[in-house]
């Protein structure tokens, strides 16, 4: 089975929003929940893996962002965080 490919922003966002809110990878799966872990957020931003719907949504609500702002890759982010 190969990569998902998705929006070819959406790494760079995933990081972004995470930076903005000065988290570590271990500290960003920690907020989002859903069992994740320090490695999956680091595949999330290397482009290895695309997180599931609930992910996104859960990044989203962090953010202060609505989902689509993050998989749209002709939108910008505000990160009201």
């Amino acid at each position: 089975m190969g990569h998902r490919r998705g929006p070819k922003r959406l790494a760079e966002k995933l990081r972004q929003i995470r930076e903005a809110m000065g988290l570590s990878q271990r500290e960003m799966a920690q907020r989002l929940g859903h069992r994740l872990q320090a490695s999956t957020i680091s595949r999330y931003e290397c482009e290895r893996n695309m997180p599931p719907p609930e992910v996104l949504l859960a990044y989203s609500r962090l953010a202060g962002d609505s989902m689509e702002q993050i998989i749209d890759d002709e939108l910008d982010l505000t990160l009201r965080v």
